[in-house]
């Protein structure tokens, strides 16, 4: 029932046009279910009593039956396909409306390729047995028991005769749908793999061809599309089992019920026209149940579906605005107190470990620590992507959980540590920061982060940057992710080793320019001493706990793993030159 009223809740608007569909089939259903009655008359009272005038009135009603079940059948295939187009249309809606409340812990729970098939594949499912079903689903039903009934009233011991058959189609509808049910959910999952590989990739394509794994990638595609091929065999191999079965079953019956009709009509017990008219309700009977067992298969398919759509629907983000939330941020102090996290609440140790650390509105702080030690965790705590398990994070003297979440998310920018440029320009790209920036405001932010050092060579503002950014260089793609954020004007922001991929000269200049917004608060997570020994304070974090903290020259003087870094890339005159910002 929960599938149902899932599906009943989203038709929206379009309700009316599924109830109107619903009515027209109905009639449709009555005024085809005339018909045999007419047949019976024109064969008794007209043919065999040679009278024409019945057999034109009959034949005249019959034919205007005919013609009004056709314009009902069309009415129902207009207001169906609509109430089915836009069904989908508003669960994908709904879907992709539910996804961009998730917070990273819910998106842990989902792959991407899972949600891409739920989105499309499952959906185009649900539509399609709508379209499909929906007739067969009112028409059967209600077929089968007027025609019954009819079936009694005209020859009840042939109406015997059929319902003995019946107990046989039941069994074997249900042994068909109990075990064609499972696989349909198993065939969902797989059509998830063959996404996610595929979507993985097409993602991949350069670094497939740079190292010539063509034929492993086609290999391992291979196997996923041959697994996706074998699990539809196996499950459409057993739901098209329906049909030869019902067939079987209706031809027996057939047999039947002619063999004891005809004998009937020998002893003179049953009229011709009678005989004619009940086979026509048999094969009616009969279709409907074979209608009815396609219902069931198409609906085990779709109730997977809606299971798999309704999963995404019922998640509930675990990050939400309190009721009475803060929408203003007073400044751009940040502050840890006692801050322990861990991403999942059955792991056995936190990511970080009891960290208390404060940071001064308008200063700067550097982050390092080795590979695993926490830093992009903690930083990502106070935009609030995820919730401490204990302790508290503080922007602006309080505490993160109290502000309205897209409040707290404008007043922090956050360039991570993996760059994501869109689909479409330089402009396009740069306006998430800021919607309404103008392009002086633009240039000044590329200039800031050394990004207009190429922009002409690119295009400027109006240079297409292709399908996530595949046209710009990884130095590139930092630099405008950084003029992205400052377009956002935060009062906090936050640099996830946001200048890895450019040369240690222009991450000095992006430093030297970042310097001078003295109002914005400024953490810095850095992989090399030069780009964090300027900031006003630096924290060293290693395995997850907070391990010192200080200037450049206090923990030169005293701190080993400091002293350690310093020592591996400048007291050796290694200078990790990068030089990946170069196409």
């Amino acid at each position: 029932m929960s599938e149902v009223a899932l599906m009943a809740r989203y038709f929206g608007p379009y309700r009316k046009d599924a109830l109107v569909g619903a009515l027209f089939v109905l009639c449709e259903t009555g005024l085809e279910l005339v018909i045999p009655v007419l047949m019976s008359s024109v064969i008794d009272d007209g043919i065999m009593a040679r009278d024409v005038s019945v057999v034109l009135t009959r034949g005249a009603l019959m034919l205007l039956c005919a013609l009004l079940a056709l314009l009902f059948g069309l009415g129902y295939a207009r207001f169906t396909a609509r109430a089915a187009m836009g069904l989908g249309a508003n669960l994908r809606d709904a879907e992709f409306a539910h996804v961009q409340r998730f917070s990273f812990a819910n998106l842990d729970d989902f792959e991407t390729s899972s949600l891409v098939t739920r989105m499309t594949s499952d959906v185009t499912v649900i539509q399609n047995a709508l379209v499909t079903a929906f007739r067969p689903m009112l028409r059967g039903p209600s077929m089968l028991v007027m025609g019954v009934f009819l079936a009694f009233y005209m020859s009840w011991r042939l109406a015997l005769v059929f319902c003995v058959g019946l107990p046989f189609l039941a069994v074997a509808l249900a042994l068909v749908v109990r075990r064609v049910a499972p696989l349909y959910r198993v065939l969902q999952g797989v059509m998830d793999r063959l996404n996610g590989a595929l979507q993985e990739d097409l993602t991949a394509i350069r670094a497939v061809k740079a190292y010539v794994r063509e034929g492993h990638v086609s290999e391992r595609f291979a196997d996923v599309n041959r697994d996706l091929a074998d699990t539809a065999t196996r499950t459409f191999r057993t739901a098209v089992l329906n049909t030869p079965i019902f067939q079987v079953a209706m031809y027996a019956i057939c047999v039947a019920i002619m063999w004891m009709g005809g004998s009937m009509i020998l002893a003179g017990t049953l009229e011709v026209g009678t005989l004619t008219g009940f086979m026509t309700y048999v094969f009616q009977i009969v279709n409907s149940l074979m209608m009815i067992s396609n219902v069931f298969l198409l609906m085990a398919r779709a109730l997977t579906s809606v299971e798999r759509v309704g999963e995404v629907l019922a998640e509930e983000p675990t990050l939400a605005s309190p009721e009475r939330a803060a929408r203003e941020v007073a400044d751009g102090s940040v502050g840890f107190r006692h801050v322990s996290f861990k991403y999942h609440a059955g792991a056995e140790k936190d990511v970080l470990e009891d960290v208390s650390l404060s940071v001064p509105a308008g200063s700067t702080l550097g982050v390092l620590g080795a590979t695993g030690s926490g830093k992009s965790t903690l930083v990502s705590l106070v935009a609030r992507l995820y919730d401490v398990t204990s302790g508290a994070v503080l922007v602006g003297g309080r505490d993160v959980r109290a502000y309205n979440l897209a409040a707290l998310r404008d007043a922090v920018g956050v360039v991570l540590q993996n760059n994501v440029l869109f689909t479409g320009t330089v402009r396009d790209n740069l306006r998430w920061g800021d919607p309404d920036a103008t392009d002086e405001r633009m240039l000044e932010a590329c200039r800031l982060a050394c990004a207009d050092e190429f922009l002409d060579r690119i295009g400027g503002l109006d240079g297409d940057l292709g399908q996530g950014g595949v046209n710009v260089s990884g130095g590139q793609k930092q630099r405008l992710c950084i003029a992205r954020a400052l377009l956002k004007r935060p009062l906090v922001l936050i640099f996830d080793d946001s200048t890895s991929a450019v040369d240690m000269a222009t991450d000095a200049r992006i430093r030297s320019n970042l310097a001078a917004l003295g109002d914005v608060t400024k953490i810095v997570i850095a992989q090399r001493v030069n780009s964090v020994m300027d900031a006003d304070r630096i924290a060293i974090l290693d395995e997850g706990r907070l391990h010192a903290v200080g200037t450049h020259e206090e923990l030169l003087a005293s701190d080993p793993i400091y002293q350690e870094l310093y020592q591996s890339q400048i007291g050796s005159g290694i200078h990790g030159e990068e030089t990946n910002d170069a196409r």
